[in-house]
């Protein structure tokens, strides 16, 4: 497995677990920046997950300048031709690509810019920063969703969570 070099971000600390559910709980809109239709990819599944009734409380949108449709929602090119202001902007680009998304969603009123897992720009995070926003880097949102509403389980993860509820037959 390789790890990504993690350089430091001044003035920026890893939000922690409570901070990121305070994150997902305020959300209520999410543009992902780099979606793709191919079913391989990971924005996808995020895609195909976030879109599901497992995360029926998150609007979300798909933004890619390659894509006119996916999963049967349509595709805006550009975080300017949202409809709406989009709560988190979730990045599935390259690193080197993600300092113009930042301005993008600056420009665009957005709270949090999260990038996805291995996904690690300081240049981004200032940007994002210095605009009042929140910010995640290496972090995927599918599965931190997943993680706080206990449903990791439909990923083939055993979420171990002890409960009083007894399951349905």
């Amino acid at each position: 497995m390789t790890m990504i070099a993690h350089t430091p971000v001044e003035g920026w600390t890893e939000p922690t677990a409570r901070e990121r559910l305070a994150i997902l709980r305020a959300a209520r809109t999410v543009a992902m920046v780099g979606v793709s239709s191919k079913p391989e990819r990971a924005s996808h599944f995020v895609a195909t997950y976030l879109t599901s009734s497992a995360a029926s409380d998150l609007e979300v949108y798909f933004v890619n300048p390659a894509e006119t449709e996916i999963l049967g929602r349509k595709v805006v090119p550009s975080l300017e031709a949202l409809p709406v202001v989009p709560d988190i902007v979730d990045v599935f680009r390259r690193a080197e690509a993600c300092p113009e998304v930042a301005r993008e969603a600056a420009a665009a009123g957005a709270g949090t810019l999260w990038l996805q897992l291995g996904i690690w720009s300081p240049e981004a995070a200032r940007i994002a920063l210095d605009a009042g926003m929140k910010v995640v880097m290496d972090r995927c949102l599918k599965i931190e969703h997943a993680r706080f509403h206990g449903g990791l389980h439909m990923a083939g993860f055993d979420t171990a969570v002890i409960s009083s509820r007894r399951r349905s037959a």
